[in-house]
């Protein structure tokens, strides 16, 4: 049946933490600051640990998480396989460099570069077509939210994003909820207002889907998740995990919020 989701059960999903590192750390720097996250989070294998890298860090990272329970991610995926696009990278070359996942339409996408709604859609394909997991993000600014319009707004970016992909492939997707208004200003969301929007992302995933679909779908929250609040943000019934920016750079803040993901 498709439609809302009136009861659902967190054991359907796993958590995942993914480490957005943005523009930061330079090789070297990658190794270090791998070494002393898998030292903070080995054996913790309740959910799945993920550290999107910028494109030079890749095979840094992928040498150095062998063995350790950590994933690597790309953070942009060209839609096309090759050409003419100076400056992007396909999902092929991905692949084969070892990234298992990719951040697309990130919110900083969007406002620097020109993202769209729909090119968000090609990114994504793309990448579920070479075997990738696709972090979706989504998300409202300010005056979206001061206008009363976040349902409609983040329902729209989904359905969207979502646009050509099957019941198959959404099982390696994953939706980032991201206030932008929360994103590198220190704000946050309530725990409140996170699972709120959070469940709006789930409903529309029914209805594009069916609820086992969507009950079995992992959603994020990704507006300045830290330290001190990812408890209480993981404990809401449709928030099963974060993309942390910021705190993703400092490992005994990232492990933290892995140990909150575990409970």
């Amino acid at each position: 049946m498709k439609g809302t989701i009136e009861k659902m059960d967190k054991k359907f999903r796993r958590a995942v933490i993914a480490g957005n590192w943005k523009m930061n750390n330079t090789p070297s720097e990658t190794v270090d600051t791998i070494k002393k996250i898998a030292d903070l989070t080995s054996g913790k294998n309740d959910c799945d640990i993920v550290l999107c890298v910028p494109f030079v860090d890749i095979q840094a990272a992928v040498s150095a998480v062998q063995g350790t329970n950590i994933k690597i991610g790309a953070q942009n995926v060209h839609f096309e396989d090759k050409g003419a696009y100076t400056g992007e990278i396909s999902a092929k070359m991905l692949t084969e460099c070892g990234v298992e996942y990719v951040i697309v339409g990130h919110s900083e996408r969007r406002q620097y570069f020109g993202e769209t709604d729909e090119t968000v859609n090609l990114r994504a394909k793309a990448a579920l077509n070479a075997g990738l997991k696709v972090i979706i993000c989504v998300g409202e600014m300010l005056k979206d939210r001061e206008q009363g319009i976040t349902a409609e707004l983040v329902s729209m970016q989904t359905k969207i994003a979502l646009l050509g992909i099957t019941t198959e492939q959404l099982k390696n997707v994953i939706i980032a909820y991201e206030p932008v208004w929360a994103i590198g200003t220190g704000k946050t969301a309530t725990a409140e207002q996170a699972d709120e929007v959070c469940g709006i992302i789930r409903n529309t995933a029914s209805v594009l889907y069916g609820n086992e679909a969507a009950e079995a779908l992992t959603i994020q929250y990704g507006g300045s998740m830290n330290a001190a609040n990812a408890e209480e943000l993981l404990g809401k019934l449709n928030v099963d995990g974060g993309l942390i920016g910021g705190a993703s750079l400092k490992p005994a803040d990232f492990s933290v919020i892995v140990d909150a993901a575990q409970k």
